[in-house]
């Protein structure tokens, strides 16, 4: 976590448009900081990436601010999710996202060398990602280890962060930040080094980003510009990287791009067993003398292709090579020839003015990689992006999707793909449209298939529908799910045991014939951090199927923690805590957050039934120490009945004062400092005789406090009739 500084735009406690309530500043960057922040409508945690007040005004900043939001439509678990761009009554503007608690790559890469398997499964996952962005035509164009974080330190839970550079590949789009190079040296693959990028360059820097994580050290590249350029010729030094791990990288890090996975889907492919780690082999030479051929060179201008773009294939239009038999000695050879080219130049005439369109169908620019997307996410509507070969494909799809308000957005391209490719696409999305998820991925004919459902017989139809294998000659193993229809609670209790770490997490309000598809499962109780109430989120999520989940959990800290794994097992009564403003004139605060220079009063309220017995006051402090409220070396009675004195009804009792109530009684008294902010916790325990056999001093440490609480748990003279608390927050300003 970085430091807060005096000349942060914003300071920890600070609340950003009566929304945002600044928590830390997460990291400072050239342009715009960012901090993470806590929604005061909804509790949400969020990331806020704030522009630096010189670049407010600055049209050219603020664009790329904006394109970062609009990135908000990639809706996968690997790419974080954007919300929303706003402004301050003051100016500053800032942009929201999902905040990911966890180490990036960048901290594991200084910790030392990853292990192969981590690393499969990181790549695993940020392709998955990053096959959702290049969907939408998205590039990254600056993948390096700093924008990749591990939620929780899982690298199953990899996402990618900082889209604030990518670039829209469709014709025509911008570059957020002018046309200059934006990649990080070390990762970026050699043609950015000319300003070129597409789809493969963010294969590349994501295999440069997985060989210096298992080194252990970012890539030797040089110590000027020009040695940069000279050694981004050659191929990543691999020896020593274990298989497959090695092939893989080897192949998405390919200099020529050409040589490189053409789409993430054939990394996902290669990671799965289902395709060549290594490049293709080349085709033979022709065992035929050249000089007996015919070479056809393409005039000047034709078919030109950036070169970050990928070389046509053989036989295809703009291949730029072709050969026939010469018949020497034959003019008949030599007019037939003229013929054939008559003939073709013909034909070409007629293919370019759409004469021959009803022979041969339009004709479409081709897309390498062609690829294309359809999913349906819990709750949302189905949606297909990419290329489409026909029009007839492009209406077949909209048509299946449109009783579930889904939409299509498919450009009509030609390209490298088996004939029965559109009715193959249309089959599947067809048959996968009753699941209750589904996703389906295609680059060329590659195509990977998931999907799940509650119900049986759709799960077994199917299934059958693809006993064969994919239609349209489309090649992978379809994966389809069966969830079951009702969630035993006892299925659930496993995560809550690995999660708990502050006491026991318990389920609430349990159906007795298990949780059905949108029954709401409820958890309550204490977690020590924020890392691990994402954890139980994230696990819960993994198990719920798209159940909602409600998580009364309070998230304390490892001393509060500490303690109350030693409270005694005892029901909530009804003794009620009530905190105050001592520099307010002793006004009522009743959301308990206090800021530095505060003086937080508390008061403990009795209930009329409360009579009799023994009551027991501690603060157990943000900073580890636990301070006795009642009894304690200078208030001694705690007995109930005393403290009373005859008075019957609801009675409030005054535990910790004002500083001036303390100059004036003697009592104690607190005040905000900001050496330690965070939670607190009063505790209040109503027990039928004393807690502990000797008094307490008015401070000591949580172990000692904990040491103690056990021994009396031990002893059965005492007997706990309840025990409450609540949590008590400070805040810097």
């Amino acid at each position: 976590m970085t430091t807060s500084r005096a000349g942060d735009l914003f300071q920890p406690g600070d609340l950003v448009n009566n929304t945002y309530r600044i928590e830390a500043i997460l990291g400072r960057g050239g342009t715009s900081d960012v901090y993470r922040a806590r929604s005061e409508i909804s509790g949400r945690l969020a990331a806020l990436k704030v522009l630096k007040a010189e670049f407010s005004s600055n049209d050219d900043y603020l664009v790329l601010l904006t394109r970062e939001e609009e990135i908000r439509d990639i809706r996968h678990d690997a790419v974080v999710r954007y919300s929303e761009n706003n402004r301050t009554g003051d100016g500053h503007v800032y942009l929201v996202m999902d905040y990911v608690d966890g180490p990036g790559l960048d901290a594991k890469l200084k910790a030392g060398p990853m292990p192969a398997d981590a690393l499969m499964t990181i790549c695993r996952r940020v392709c998955e990602g990053l096959e959702a962005a290049h969907a939408r035509n998205i590039v990254h164009r600056d993948l390096s280890p700093d924008n990749i974080i591990l939620r929780d330190g899982d690298p199953a839970q990899a996402v990618i962060i900082d889209f604030g550079i990518a670039k829209d590949t469709n014709p025509g789009a911008e570059t957020i930040v002018g046309n200059e190079f934006a990649g990080k040296y070390a990762y970026a693959a050699p043609e950015q080094m000319s300003g070129k990028t597409d789809h493969r360059t963010d294969i590349y820097s994501l295999g440069a980003l997985l060989l210096a994580c298992f080194r252990g050290a970012p890539p030797e590249i040089g110590r000027n510009p020009m040695e940069v350029v000279e050694n981004k010729k050659k191929p990543l030094d691999t020896a020593g990287v274990p298989e497959p791990l090695k092939s893989v990288i080897d192949r998405m890090c390919a200099p020529d791009p050409a040589d490189r996975f053409q789409s993430t889907t054939e990394v996902l492919a290669a990671l799965a067993g289902r395709g060549p780690a290594a490049p293709p082999a080349p085709a033979a030479a022709d065992a035929g003398n050249l000089e007996d051929a015919t070479v056809i060179v393409p005039r000047p201008g034709a078919g030109t292709r950036d070169s970050a773009a990928p070389k046509p294939a053989a036989g295809k239009p703009g291949a730029g090579r072709g050969k026939a038999k010469a018949q020497s000695g034959s003019r008949g050879g030599l007019y037939a020839v003229i013929a054939v080219v008559l003939l073709a130049a013909a034909g070409g005439g007629a293919w370019f003015i759409g004469v021959l369109d009803g022979l041969f169908g339009p004709s479409y620019p081709e897309a390498r990689p062609y690829t294309l997307v359809a999913e349906k996410r819990e709750g949302l509507p189905p949606r297909v992006t990419g290329y489409a070969p026909s029009e007839q494909t492009r209406d077949g799809l909209a048509s299946i999707l449109a009783d579930q308000d889904g939409s299509v957005d498919l450009t009509l391209a030609s390209g490298d793909i088996s004939p029965e490719w559109g009715d193959g696409v249309t089959g599947i999305v067809k048959a996968v449209s009753q699941l209750d998820e589904w996703r389906l991925s295609i680059t060329g004919n590659e195509a990977r298939l998931t999907g799940r459902t509650t119900d049986e017989g759709v799960h077994d139809r199917v299934n059958a529908a693809f006993a064969a294998g994919l239609p349209g000659g489309l090649q992978g193993a379809p994966e389809i799910t069966l969830d079951p229809l009702f969630l035993d609670s006892a299925d659930l209790r496993p995560v809550l045991n690995a999660v708990a770490d502050c006491g026991p997490l318990e389920l609430r309000s349990i159906p007795p014939s298990g949780y059905g598809p949108d029954r709401e499962i409820e958890v309550t109780g204490t977690l020590a951090s924020e890392a691990s109430l994402t954890a139980l989120r994230s696990a819960l999520a993994g198990l719920a199927g798209g159940r909602p989940l409600e998580l009364d959990i309070d998230v304390l800290n490892p001393t509060l923690c500490l303690i109350e794994n030693f409270l005694p097992s005892a029901p909530p009564g009804d003794v009620g805590i009530q905190f105050r403003n001592g520099e307010k004139g002793n006004a009522v605060n009743p959301s308990g957050d206090f800021m530095v220079g505060e003086n937080p009063v508390i008061d403990v309220v009795l209930p009329r039934d409360v009579q009799n017995g023994y009551l027991s006051v501690s603060v157990l402090d943000v900073s580890g120490n636990v301070f006795h409220l009642l009894p304690n070396i200078s208030r001694k009675e705690n007995d109930i009945s005393s403290i009373r004195a005859g008075d019957q009804g609801p009675m409030s009792i005054r535990v910790a004062y004002s500083v001036a109530e303390s100059a004036e009684n003697g009592g104690l008294a607190f005040q905000v400092d900001d050496s330690t902010l965070g939670k607190s916790k009063v505790i209040a325990i109503h027990s039928d005789a004393p807690l502990f056999t000797s008094m307490r001093p008015t401070t000591e440490s949580a172990s000692g406090y904990a040491e103690a609480l056990r021994d009396s748990a031990r002893s059965q003279e005492t007997r706990i009739l309840s025990l409450d608390s609540r949590i008590l927050t400070t805040l810097a300003r």
